[in-house]
């Protein structure tokens, strides 16, 4: 789903173990690393969509984590024009996101970076 302004909505993740170590994993098949991040659907919420990605990429529920907080509206940026599909309909110039900020509380055992099909952190 690409705005009216050619952003696309998404959520990111920021994760904080008990020693305020931050989690970030390396892309699968990319020199790139990130916090775990992605779209949202039409018909999920923010925070919806926070925890499908979180279960999504590193396998983690709910129970596993507690939310600290998010940022208080969308943070934009535009991609570089190298990276954008000219040739999508609707152009997509960038992505919108708020971030989340949460607390894992679990058991490590849970973390599963290859859970996902996508597999888009090894």
């Amino acid at each position: 789903m690409i705005d009216i302004d050619g952003y696309r909505p998404n959520v990111g993740i920021i994760l904080l173990d008990n020693n305020g170590k931050v989690f970030f994993a390396k892309r699968y098949q990319d020199n790139g690393w990130q916090f775990p991040q992605g779209g949202i659907n039409t018909d999920e919420t923010n925070e919806e969509a926070m925890y499908r990605e979180l279960y999504e990429e590193i396998g983690l529920k709910p129970e596993h984590v507690e939310l600290i907080g998010s940022t208080p509206g969308w943070l934009r940026y535009k991609l570089p024009k190298k990276y954008q599909r000219k040739h999508s309909k609707p152009l997509c110039i960038g992505q919108k996101q708020v971030w989340f900020l949460l607390k894992f509380i679990g058991d490590e055992s849970v973390f599963s970076l290859s859970f996902s099909e996508s597999h888009q952190l090894a």
